[in-house]
């Protein structure tokens, strides 16, 4: 969920780390996270920045650094596409500053590189309705993609109303407030969720 001018919750991989949500944004609790360092948390609000993460190929790069640090070649196998593709989008990112190489192997005259995020939460921060709308539908295309796969039931709705721009408002600080509750209820022994939010006006509806 990403509302303009206003910092919120990577949606594509909520952090292993955030817990209790105060007026000063997540703070950390103890619970494990990727297999390298990172700081907690990272605005992502330039231009390059957000565009980067606007496409689905690199919003599942960053969801799979999320738990380990990963090589070239363990993504192209995971991801199903060439290394050669992995590499672009990587170098993408990495011109971004959102990923950097957290570690290296030599591999007989081979330096194989391991990737990670440079951040485990990344917080939006936008007020370009396109940039907001590119990362809701890319955040939105992959949650649909782990759905498919979810071994559980999955509890969704779809609803559509007509709605006054005080409901709307309203509205957005109660997703805002699941969000937080969401991100708080984290705990080590829990099995691993998603929560898909969006609160959008349709086009020509």
């Amino acid at each position: 969920m990403l509302a303009n001018g206003r910092r919120m919750p990577y949606g594509l991989d909520m952090s292993t780390i955030p817990g209790n949500v105060s007026s000063d944004g997540p703070q950390p609790v103890d619970v494990p996270g990727p297999d390298y360092e990172a700081p907690d948390v990272l605005v992502v609000s330039e231009r390059g920045q957000l565009r980067a993460l606007a496409n689905d190929v690199r919003t599942a790069i960053v969801a799979l650094l999320r738990e380990r640090a990963r090589s070239t070649q363990q993504l192209s196998r995971e991801l199903g596409i060439p290394k050669g593709t992995v590499g672009h989008h990587l170098k993408v990112l990495e011109s971004a500053g959102l990923v950097r190489v957290v570690r290296t192997r030599q591999v007989r005259a081979v330096t194989e590189k391991f990737y990670g995020r440079t951040a485990r939460l990344f917080l939006f921060e936008t007020e370009d309705p396109a940039d907001a709308g590119a990362l809701g539908a890319a955040a939105l295309r992959r949650a649909a993609a782990e759905l498919e796969g979810s071994p559980e039931t999955v509890r969704f709705g779809f609803p559509k109303s007509r709605l006054g721009q005080d409901d709307v408002a309203r509205l957005e600080r109660r997703l805002k407030r699941l969000t937080e509750d969401f991100l708080a209820a984290e705990t080590p022994a829990g099995k691993p969720y998603a929560l898909a939010v969006a609160l959008y006006e349709q086009r020509d509806a």
